[in-house]
Parts: structure tokens; C-alpha cells; sequence
């Protein structure tokens, strides 16, 4: 069991936790709690640091991160004290791992008609980490961010998806631009900007489509929305000028999913 928090894998897992640079040049991350390693795939794992004082409970998430860590021989123990040292989570679970980051093939996300997220300059941890689960949830093919964005395998960002991380496709571009003339002549772009001429619930999302969402406070930067095969808007009420970007981006995919899955409702 390991007692210090000078020990050599404990200043490793403090540094890919704390450092963007770090888990770009290790291609690793670190990620926390019984729900999220449940969620991981074991060939992934690296390694797995678990509290004195962990036990299992009697949950399906509990019966999963066993069945999980079954086939992940490299388990390491550490003293209470110690794993608080590193821990992300004001209540510990007492359980955490270093994980290989996943990859993809910008191939991977152009199926037949695919439905995608492209991100801009989005910087709040929370809302990344929902927009990938509410991506998965609305049978997103994929995310594209560009270099700008706040890192995805930052612990927050980890820890906001609850798992969808894992299968939810994405992949990264300098710029928007980039983005837009990957996609060209395969999907339609939209842009969700305040200088749509028309609402969304009229535009066409049932074939190639996907949707530019830009920075929370500044949204879409005006050359990317006006690159875009078309710009829309969300109506706003109660003098709003804008939505929080995951709620824009939920409204969004549902609505294509809506149209996509109309013999469902």
C-alpha cells in the first residue's frame, strides 16, 4: 500500500490530472468514482488506485466496476490521506484510474448521413461534458472541436460526461474553417447564430447535417457563421439574447433527432 504522497506514481497521476501538456504528451488521463470506471473499457485502463477504505456496494454500477476491474490486473492501494491528495471530488468514492485516450478517425464519424456537433472556442468544463452526453443521447456520429476548446480530458470534463466519453466519437481541427471544408459536400452546416434569418424548427435536419456551437460568452465567430451552408436561430423570449451552449446544442440534436425518428413519436 502506498503511505506517501511523495511516491513516484502519485506525483504522476497529480501531474496528468492538473496538466493539459502532460496528458497531451502521455495521451492518458485521469478520471474518478464508481459510476465513471464502471463506464470504462478495461483495455483502456492503465492503472487503477483504489482508497484503504473502499469497498464495493450492492448497486448495478457497483456489479459492473467489478466485473470491470476483474480484467485489469494493475491495481495499486493507497492510504486515505494519500488518495485525498489527488482526488478531484470534494466526497471521494475512494476509487480512480489512469486512462488511455481514446482516438478516432474523422472516418469514424461520417456515416451515411451523419449527425454531428462542430465546437468552437467552447470553454466551460461543464458544458462540454454535457454536450457529449446529450450528443450520445440524441445519436450524435460525432464531435469536432477546435484546438481552442477547453480540454476534454480535463477531469471536469471527464467526470460531466458520466461515461459518454467512451462512445461518443471526436476528434480535434486548428479551426472552425478547417472543420467546415472537412464536411463540405458531405453534411449541411448550420450555424446557430443571432444572425439567422430563419428559426430552427424550419430548417431541414434529416439528412447530413451539423450544427456550429461557438463560445459561451461570444458565441460563433462571425467568419465561421457566415462560412456555414446556413444560419439559424433559437427565438428567444423575455428579452434573452442567448442560451447556455449545452442547451442550445440539446435543442438542437433533439430537434434533429425528432425529425429523423418521427415514426417514434
Amino acid at each position: 500500500m502506498i503511505t506517501s504522497k511523495n511516491n513516484e506514481l502519485i506525483r504522476y497521476v497529480k501531474k496528468i490530472s492538473s496538466k493539459p501538456k502532460a496528458r497531451r504528451e502521455e495521451k492518458v488521463f485521469f478520471a474518478e468514482g464508481r459510476r465513471l470506471l464502471s463506464e470504462t473499457p478495461s483495455d483502456l485502463l492503465v492503472k487503477v488506485l483504489v482508497s484503504e477504505d473502499f469497498s464495493y456496494g450492492d448497486t448495478p454500477a457497483d456489479q459492473k466496476l467489478q466485473d470491470v476491474l476483474s480484467t485489469c490486473g494493475d491495481v495499486e492501494e493507497v492510504s486515505a490521506g494519500v488518495f485525498s491528495e489527488f482526488s478531484e471530488t470534494k466526497h471521494s468514492q475512494g476509487i480512480a484510474a489512469i486512462v488511455k485516450q481514446p482516438s478516432y478517425d474523422p472516418k469514424d464519424l461520417l456515416s451515411d448521413d451523419p449527425l454531428l456537433l462542430v465546437l468552437e472556442n467552447v470553454q466551460d468544463p461543464g458544458n462540454l461534458g454535457t454536450m457529449v452526453r446529450t450528443a450520445l443521447g440524441a445519436g450524435a456520429g460525432g464531435i469536432i472541436m477546435t484546438k481552442d476548446c477547453v480540454d476534454i480530458f480535463s477531469p471536469k470534463v471527464v467526470r460531466s460526461t458520466m461515461g459518454a466519453i467512451y462512445r461518443m466519437p471526436f476528434f480535434f481541427v486548428e479551426n472552425a474553417a478547417e472543420a467546415i471544408e472537412l464536411l463540405r459536400g458531405k453534411v449541411r452546416t448550420f450555424a446557430a447564430s443571432l444572425g439567422g434569418e430563419k428559426t430552427y424548427d424550419r430548417c431541414d435536419f434529416s439528412k447530413g447535417t451539423a450544427f456550429l456551437i461557438g463560445n459561451e460568452g461570444n458565441g460563433l465567430r462571425p467568419e465561421t457563421a457566415k462560412a456555414c451552408d446556413e444560419e439559424m436561430l433559437i427565438p428567444m423570449e423575455g428579452g434573452l439574447e442567448s442560451l447556455n451552449a449545452a442547451m442550445a446544442a440539446g435543442i438542437l440534436l433533439y430537434e434533429a433527432h425528432r425529425q429523423r425518428h418521427e415514426d417514434l413519436v
